[in-house]
């Protein structure tokens, strides 16, 4: 049953995994992390925190590994390269690299072995502490009018319960995704596109998926999800799967998914990581129209 709560968001973290390998991007990986690959100018792991903080929420974990100083510098102060720009007289560029430090507040903590995604999130579980928070995986990079997740913020607020962000995807690529069984929830707001989930299933063969409802990578979890979590068994690769501690916490408590409004580039994929490139690099006001020109040029 839907909670009467304030309009004002009740999540007050997002936890960000950035500990990957990045191995699908090697060797541009091998000295840099993948999260700060940029598209056009800017790296995935920005535009996954500006979502956050246009979501409304104050305060990003990232959970890093080896090899991720880089992700630490670039939300940090550069005071010697501000320094050079202000001497340069390029005020705006100084005013640019300063906005992405005050962006929201950034802690950060260590996951020190590579065991998957269920066991990153669960690393975090000090500093979240017993409260729900967010969860942002930076190679979905979703363009949309109003931000994923503050859509799915929207849905948290009604309902109280976990959410999840799903989207339709061909049958012929299920196999690629955490994919659910659920029922649409009767919400005039969404258009029945939210779904009481009553199962999901990781990466299943076509002819086993349960549905083509694809969970992407933005969640709303409740702390339920830890002690879920902690009683997982590693699968295969020695990884924690966050889908298995949700399958374990629907015994306990409704989860809900929405499918949400806008573009979504799987950027962790090189044929994505170019899609997303080419379109949000034709949406910008100061490339676009010389971008489309060239690319109108090529005898392709």
């Amino acid at each position: 049953m839907p909670r009467d709560i304030s309009t004002e968001t009740p999540i007050r973290i997002a936890v960000l995994p950035v500990a990957g390998l990045g191995t699908r991007f090697l060797p541009a990986t091998k000295a840099q992390p993948k999260e700060m690959l940029p598209i056009v100018d800017k790296p995935l792991v920005q535009y996954a925190v500006e979502e956050v903080a246009a979501s409304g929420i104050p305060m990003v974990i990232f959970v890093t590994g080896r090899g991720k100083e880089a992700i630490e510098n670039h939300f940090d102060v550069s005071f010697e390269l501000e320094h050079q720009l202000a001497g340069r007289g390029k005020e705006d560029l100084r005013g640019l690299v300063r906005s992405i430090a005050g962006l929201l507040k950034v802690s950060y903590v260590r996951q020190q072995q590579a065991r998957g995604l269920g066991d990153a999130i669960l690393t975090a579980r000090e500093l979240v502490g017993r409260e729900p928070f967010a969860v942002v995986l930076s190679d979905d990079v979703v363009d949309a009018d109003t931000p994923c997740l503050r859509q799915m913020l929207a849905v948290f607020a009604r309902y109280g319960r976990s959410v999840v962000a799903i989207q339709r995807v061909d049958r012929r690529r299920v196999s690629n995704y955490g994919i659910i069984r659920g029922v649409p929830v009767p919400d005039r707001h969404r258009n029945g596109r939210v779904f009481r989930i009553q199962d999901m299933v990781e990466k299943p063969r076509p002819a086993q998926a349960p549905s083509n409802l694809a969970i992407i990578g933005r969640y709303i979890l409740t702390p339920a999800i830890f002690d879920e979590l902690a009683a997982t068994a590693t699968g295969t690769g020695g990884e924690v799967q966050l889908t298995d501690a949700m399958r374990r916490l629907l015994d306990r408590e409704p989860i809900y998914g929405l499918e949400f409004e806008g573009q979504r580039y799987d950027a962790g994929d090189k044929l994505g990581f170019l899609k997303a490139t080419v379109e949000l690099a034709l949406k910008r006001p100061d490339l676009g129209a010389e971008f489309r020109k060239y690319l109108k040029s090529l005898d392709l």
